[in-house]
């Protein structure tokens, strides 16, 4: 604790009786089992998917109903009840309008989920104190709630109390609002911490709702992924950022998250591509999640902007990597290494041939110039990126939410890798004539990373390049691959050049030696620790479960286009007091099937470690901070005793 939490500490509880009752409060507090976390990974905007594992609880919710109500329910009930709670406002319009002509029926429906709910409420919240339920509970259904929740039903004298209770919330019409809450309650306590491993951007449609959605969590905390970091340094000056999240977003026909999502107009782009390109097979969208099919006109408008947005990148790419040597980049300047006349580019002594080429716009002779109007549009891009107020808001919540890596609970996690070589010695990377590797590797990133945020009138300066760096470079803990050959798999056929040699990390992180260094490494016991990453889709027939089940890697693919790779639609950890549990997620089709089919996606379970005695919140690190408070308190009431006796 720090001079400031001790000062104010000590303001607080100023008689013995309000340090002893804080006392008694902490060290039962202490006592209690450790909360659930969850933690989700490389969702890639696919914003029904995520909201339905928020909703489910990561398989948590029907879980705890079926152990509440085991012998009492079937399968099929249990199913109906489950997906009441996660989508309440749904299943009840359902419900009326089966019983619309029934009201005795409907009814008694309203009195038995009641006794329901509040059943399953209360089991869902004995690991919590009062006074955190209460606050997990709808304003205007406090009281209502804590008097059913924390009843003595078998009480004679109060049966006609509670019996009144629940009459009039029917009478009074507010039985759905009342269920709605009671389930959104009960969604919150199942899962009571968050962590969000990276990449909520790029590929799927919505990424904004989920940030959005995030922002309303209760408890939470994001590492960036690589992904992010693209928006994050659109944000913060980095034209090239800025061109490449754009250039994926053509890619995936997604530029409505730019347009609709946070409202920015696209219309200078627009006709700059149209004017200088034409249809070009290599740069179709991707219509992954289009609800219908594009016009004729729309596909070629896309693809021209595609093909627009991928030129100016490329040339971007060149003063950056010239300016920074020590980003050791320099044979990602390609523009330069082509012959424009051939049609054909020299890579590592090699000359391949050049198909669905685009390279009108380009100087053979200053290949890295931009055009005037090309300068225009990505600086009016980058002022409109800028100065959208969705957009600020939703990075500013992922800066003040998000870190490079967190140690939380004996865990470390992180995006993607630690760059290693294939000894397993951390890597260094010099910035401003200093090595750093390691920990303090992932410490000066993060340090240039909110530099540069705070700072977005600085362009080009080190702290904005090396967001780029992040993105893309070869010692980024945020991609740990030696080149992203974006350029090759454009206009290369040859699909040798489209490998992307990974870092050594991603083989040395199934051996047990080599987590064990890098939990030392963060400060964390290797005899307990965990490290959980996400970024590389475990593919079919792969373990996402490494290292003596130390290493845990979650990203199942939650992102369609991982589908046929992964087998699976994405993956969810829990971590409660009993242990971890990796779920495994069926891909999710959509929201109104889920709902009228009653399908869930959750399909197994695999224990990862499971604890001989259950963890209790001393064991955690709020539970840290609780004991020092505890010690300070005793301390103070000692102080006390011994002024009151003289």
């Amino acid at each position: 604790m720090d001079v400031t939490e001790l000062a104010l500490l000590k303001g607080k509880y100023q008689t013995r009786s309000a340090i002893a009752t804080e006392l008694i409060n902490l060290e039962a507090i202490l006592s209690l089992p450790k909360s659930t976390e969850a933690f989700i990974s490389d969702v890639h905007g696919e914003y029904d998917a995520f909201q339905h594992v928020l909703r489910n609880g990561a398989g948590n919710v029907k879980q705890k109903i079926a152990d509440l109500f085991a012998g009492k329910m079937t399968a099929k009930t249990i199913g109906n009840f489950a997906f009441l709670v996660y989508y309440p406002k749904e299943r009840l319009a359902a419900v009326k309008q089966r019983y619309a002509h029934r009201t005795d029926d409907l009814h008694q429906w309203y009195f038995d989920t009641f006794e329901r709910l509040i059943q399953l409420l209360h089991f869902s919240s004995t690991k919590y104190t009062r006074s955190k339920v209460r606050k997990a509970l709808a304003p205007e259904f406090v009281y209502i709630t804590e008097e059913l929740l924390y009843g003595d039903f078998d009480s004679a004298d109060k049966s006609g109390y509670y019996q009144q209770i629940t009459e009039n919330i029917i009478a009074l019409q507010q039985a759905d609002e009342f269920i709605i809450a009671t389930c959104h309650t009960i969604q919150r306590l199942v899962v009571d911490h968050l962590h969000v491993v990276g990449d909520i951007y790029d590929r799927g449609p919505h990424p904004d709702k989920i940030v959005s959605r995030l922002m309303q969590h209760h408890s939470l905390d994001i590492q960036w992924g690589n992904h992010d970091i693209l928006w994050l340094g659109a944000v913060s000056g980095s034209k090239l950022c800025l061109a490449n999240l754009l250039r994926i977003c053509a890619r995936y026909n997604n530029l409505s998250i730019i347009e609709d999502g946070y409202g920015i107009n696209l219309r200078h782009l627009s006709l700059f591509a149209e004017e200088h390109y034409q249809d070009n097979p290599a740069f179709h969208p991707r219509q992954l999640h289009s609800e219908r099919p594009l016009s004729a006109a729309e596909k070629l408008q896309i693809t021209q902007i595609h093909q627009a947005i991928a030129i100016i990148q490329f040339k971007l790419e060149g003063p950056v990597i010239a300016r920074r040597p020590e980003f050791n980049m320099t044979h990602r300047r390609l523009l330069d290494k082509i012959d424009y006349q051939k049609k054909t580019i020299t890579l590592q002594g090699k000359t391949y041939p050049l198909e669905n080429t685009c390279f009108q716009t380009i100087d053979p002779k200053a290949p890295y110039k931009l055009l005037p109007e090309e300068k225009r549009v990505i600086e009016q891009l980058l002022d409109a990126f800028q100065h959208s107020d969705k957009l600020q808001r939703h990075m500013d919540f992922l800066m003040r939410k998000g870190h490079i890596y967190l140690t939380y609970n004996d865990n470390l996690i992180f995006h993607g890798c630690m760059p290693v070589d294939d000894k397993g010695k951390f890597q260094a990377f010099k910035i401003a004539g200093k090595n750093y590797a390691g920990k303090a590797l992932f410490d000066i990133f993060e340090r240039n990373l909110r530099f540069s945020y705070t700072h977005p009138q600085q362009q080009d300066d080190c702290a904005t390049d090396l967001l780029w760096y992040l993105w893309t470079g070869p010692l980024s803990p945020l991609f740990g691959k030696h080149d992203m050959t974006t350029f090759e798999r454009y206009f290369i056929k040859d699909k040798a050049t489209h490998e992307e040699q990974t870092n050594a990390y991603y083989q040395l992180r199934r051996n047990t030696w080599f987590v064990d260094q890098l939990l030392r490494e963060f400060g964390l016991s290797p005899a307990t620790g965990h490290i959980i990453n996400g970024h590389t889709p475990v593919k079919k027939g792969q373990n996402p479960i490494m290292a003596n089940r130390k290493m845990l890697v979650i990203d199942g693919g939650f992102s369609k286009p991982y589908h046929k790779t992964t087998g699976i639609g994405g993956y969810t950890l829990l971590y409660n007091s009993y242990g971890m549990q990796l779920v495994t997620h069926q891909p999710f089709t959509s929201k109104a099937n889920a709902i009228a089919n009653l399908t869930d996606i959750i399909s197994t379970k695999r224990i990862v470690d499971h604890a001989a005695q259950r963890k209790t919140v001393a064991q955690t690190d709020i539970g840290a901070e609780l004991k020092q408070q505890v010690a300070v308190l005793r301390q103070l009431l000692a102080e006390k005793n011994q002024a009151v006796n003289g």
